[in-house]
């Protein structure tokens, strides 16, 4: 619905027009009147917005052109039509001058005056409309990169099933340019490791890097080009071509080498290029899903480019049989104590492997599994708790890539050996276990003590640490600790003035009862008693 302005300086003129016209049947839902010029200008500047203004040329107070202008650059979709009892040209050409609609002669008949009524009215509409599509244009061409980004990636995780009919309708649907004709080759791209130590936010600069320069050297090769983040380090590059040759497999071959020749100089990475052959569109997601598996099983090789159904991909098809790793050797190196002669045997074995049988990610894991094992069962051995050792964020991280590559892996067990080695060596060098345990208790006699919590302090093994104890104390760990604060206990109550309650804190207790119980077992006298025969006994 529509809102109209009547504005002549006519009070019957008004009134009569008012009275005369259809409202409803043009669409018009509320007719506002105005005398004057200064009236019409208060009316727009208090009201919603005025669709069509039938307003008269010659007012004393204002012309209907001077009001023109003003609304032209105060309410510029208002549609204006002029009436006037003087078929002047002059006022005519400045009404067509100033964006009138129409200009007609009073009086005017009323069917005419409906009738251009309802021309302004369907104008407006279709100003509105085009404005709108105006806006949803501006939307699209905003957004566009991020529409098409969403339409690729739903193929490829198959939120669009894999089906040319599916495709194409989505493609219609989201107004995407496509044709079923197009073949398109995919190319993924994966950051093995970075060079450097990276935070958060390091990471996400150098990552935004990286994909500019594929979107540079990379979306260029072909006739139409796309780059899709599809997990943390990996990107898929869609490519189209207007023919595949010998000639473009080439030239997409030295395009990746340059790439990953520019990421290693410029973004301190390792990373790899796989590339598939040209398809349709719903051949693409089993496409790259082939990809992934083919970087999964690459656990050797880095810096390089691969071509699916290289003899990377087919030797991993077809596994090889391998030479089990000398664990049982390997174990009597961690326990002499041997880091670096044990890293040495697993950079041998391992490089070995890759140069004869072309080690996939399964073999790799179990390899990872077999090696947690023999330096866990060396640390229980100890009496160390593996978990507590290794359960830092540095050595989570280590442990969750080394099963990626055969670098990672050499690295990764280099890691705990050392520190495995070390920790024994340190404490064989320290105090005693038990001197340990015990210089823990004494610094937390105030705090809630358990055996698991002292053990967990200094990665043992809460049996093994209540073994140490009976051998070198005679008493259990949770007996020492009691015994310990008792004999604090004792101590604050004969040489100071602290409260009863107060001493009780100072030695873990929040319950005073327990407390006095606890004490009048290993004293025979309650807190209270203690104190003054202590104390008596000092003034005598």
């Amino acid at each position: 619905m529509s809102r109209l302005l009547l504005v002549d300086d006519e009070i019957h003129a008004v009134e009569g027009i008012n009275a005369a016209v259809d409202w409803e049947k043009l669409g018009i839902s509320e007719v506002l009147t105005a005398y004057d010029i200064h009236q019409a200008k208060e009316i727009y500047n208090a009201n919603s917005p005025i669709d069509i203004m039938l307003c008269d040329i010659e007012m004393p107070m204002g012309s209907g052109l001077e009001l023109l202008a003003w609304v032209k650059e105060h309410s510029p979709n208002t549609e204006s039509i002029f009436l006037t009892c003087h078929a002047d040209f002059h006022y005519a050409k400045q009404a067509v001058q100033l964006g009138s609609f129409d200009y007609l002669l009073k009086p005017v008949p009323i069917p005419e005056l409906e009738s251009v009524i309802a021309k302004a009215i369907n104008k407006n509409a279709e100003e509105s409309k085009r404005t709108e599509y105006s806006q949803y244009g501006q939307y699209w061409l905003q957004h566009q990169p991020l529409l098409i980004e969403r339409f690729w990636l739903d193929i490829l995780n198959r939120s669009i099933p894999s089906r040319p009919d599916m495709i194409r309708i989505a493609a219609e649907d989201r107004n995407i340019p496509y044709t079923e004709q197009m073949r398109f080759v995919p190319v993924l791209i994966v950051v093995k490791r970075w060079h450097k130590s990276l935070n958060k936010r390091d990471e996400k600069i150098l990552e935004y890097a990286l994909r500019n320069s594929a979107e540079e050297m990379l979306l260029k090769l072909g006739s139409y080009g796309q780059l899709l983040p599809i997990r943390k380090g990996s990107l898929i590059a869609i490519l189209s071509f207007e023919s595949w040759t010998d000639n473009e497999t080439q030239r997409l071959r030295q395009s990746c080498e340059a790439f990953i020749r520019s990421c290693r100089q410029y973004f301190y990475c390792d990373l790899s290029c796989y590339f598939g052959h040209p398809a349709q569109t719903y051949e693409l997601p089993a496409m790259t899903d082939r990809l992934q598996v083919l970087d999964r099983n690459n656990v050797a090789l880095d810096n390089l480019v691969l071509l699916l159904d290289s003899q990377l991909d087919v030797q991993a098809a077809a596994p090889a049989a391998l030479n089990e790793p000398e664990l049982q050797v390997w174990s009597l190196m961690l326990a002499e104590g041997s880091p670096e002669k044990l890293a040495a045997e697993v950079d041998r074995y391992l490089n070995g492997l890759t140069q004869v049988a072309k080690l996939d990610a399964k073999r790799l894991h179990q390899f990872h599994q077999d090696f947690l094992q023999m330096v866990y069962s060396f640390l229980q051995s100890k009496g160390i708790q593996a978990r507590q050792l290794f359960g830092d964020d540095e050595s989570m991280e280590m442990s969750l890539h080394a099963s990626r590559s055969v670098k990672d892996m050499i690295d990764w067990s280099s890691y705990i050996v050392a520190k495995a080695i070390e920790y024994v060596r340190s404490i064989e060098r320290s105090a005693s276990v038990v001197g340990r345990a015990a210089s823990y208790v004494a610094q937390h006699l105030d705090k809630s003590l358990t055996r698991d919590d002292i053990a967990k302090h200094i990665y043992l093994n809460p049996d093994y640490l209540d073994r140490m104890f009976k051998k070198e104390t005679g008493v259990s760990v949770t007996e020492y600790v009691v015994r310990e604060r008792m004999d604090v206990a004792r101590r604050l109550l004969s040489n100071t003035n602290l409260p009863v309650h107060a001493v009780a804190l100072q030695v873990g207790f929040t319950n005073f009862s327990h407390f006095a119980r606890i004490f009048k077992k290993y004293t025979s006298r309650n807190p209270l008693e203690f104190r003054h025969e202590e104390q008596n006994r000092f003034d005598g």
